[in-house]
């Protein structure tokens, strides 16, 4: 599987409404691509304190590399993007194949 890892740092302004928009938007998206085929996400919790303030991390699950070539300019991420832009201050993406 092909895991495509994003992590979230808001801007000190957004607001606990505006974040919720955030996360709601994009828990929507599997429901909107299909080539999404799994999505996990939770809010940090570690107490090392390295977290950089990124809060956010969503797994989001492809097949295979097609459905990431689709999914990334799909209009509905594209439009999950103009959710997110007023409150982003920095974003970490890695995208990696699962090994065992």
């Amino acid at each position: 599987m092909l895991r495509h890892v994003v992590m979230f740092k808001f801007k000190d302004s957004a607001t606990p409404a505006q974040i919720k928009e955030v996360e709601d938007a994009f828990k929507a998206l599997p429901s909107k691509i299909k080539e999404i085929k799994g999505l996990e996400w939770g809010t940090n919790n570690s107490p090392e304190g390295l977290s950089q303030g990124f809060t956010h991390v969503f797994f989001v699950t492809f097949d295979d590399e097609k459905g990431r070539e689709i999914y990334l300019p799909h209009p509905d991420h594209k439009a999950f993007g103009k959710v997110l832009g007023p409150y982003l201050d920095k974003v970490l993406v890695v995208d990696y194949w699962t090994q065992e």
